[in-house]
């Protein structure tokens, strides 16, 4: 491990576009979801659904965060639309797998998904016996990344040291708490969609894959 990162016992992962890659697309289906959801709740048309889906996305976090804000949506209806998808853009992951296997400490995934899902994408990728826990929108409180509450009920409810901890995210903005509590963040631009702002002051590495960079740091 390179000193930089010997201090680490505490690895975490984000699910979606970080743990496999944002050209598999698998989000896509989710994003039409959520925009058809949108759609059906408040009568709009394609593309005045997908404006008020991604206006809720930039604004609140999530597509959810601001569909219940705005709209009382029950949030278990609403990830049981969306997640309601097929995977078969997902393939196992061996040398990702790997990776994991060797990184010395805690593995877990972080992720504004729910658990079902994300259990779901890990099996697919063959990477469920790698990680310790799923932390998901239903244990942050239906409060998702990148709200600060989010990352504290994380290390509270695993007993992590921030400091000892690092943080993958392919949404540059979800690292900035993560950062400001102390862990070294990791950020897995691979492709998705970002929000409108430009710092990346917050990131401490920029990974185009994720599996290059680890095996990298595993060799060093």
């Amino acid at each position: 491990m390179p000193p930089a990162l010997a201090h680490i016992d505490a690895w975490i992962f984000d699910l979606d576009n970080t743990l496999y890659p944002a050209s598999a697309n698998l989000f896509a289906h989710i994003d039409r979801r959520m925009t058809q959801f949108v759609g059906d709740l408040l009568g709009l048309d394609p593309a005045e659904a997908f404006r008020v889906q991604k206006e809720y996305f930039h604004a609140h976090g999530t597509t959810l965060a601001g569909l219940m804000a705005e709209h009382d949506v029950d949030p278990a209806a609403f990830l049981a639309y969306v997640h309601d998808i097929e995977m078969d853009v997902l393939e196992q992951d061996a040398p990702l797998a790997a990776a994991l296997a060797k990184l010395p400490g805690r593995k877990l995934v972080f992720t504004n998904g729910d658990k079902p899902y994300a259990l779901k994408v890990l099996d697919r990728l063959g990477l469920g016996s790698h990680f310790e826990a799923v932390h998901d929108i239903t244990a942050m409180g239906l409060v998702p990344k990148p709200q600060p509450s989010a990352y504290a009920g994380l290390c509270a409810a695993f007993d992590i040291d921030p400091s000892r901890a690092i943080f993958f995210e392919d949404m540059a903005r979800n690292l900035v708490p993560a950062k400001a509590i102390g862990m070294t963040t990791v950020w897995v631009d691979n492709g998705s969609e970002q929000g409108p702002e430009a710092a990346r002051d917050h990131i401490d590495y920029t990974v185009h894959a994720l599996t290059p960079w680890l095996t990298s740091i595993l060799e060093d």
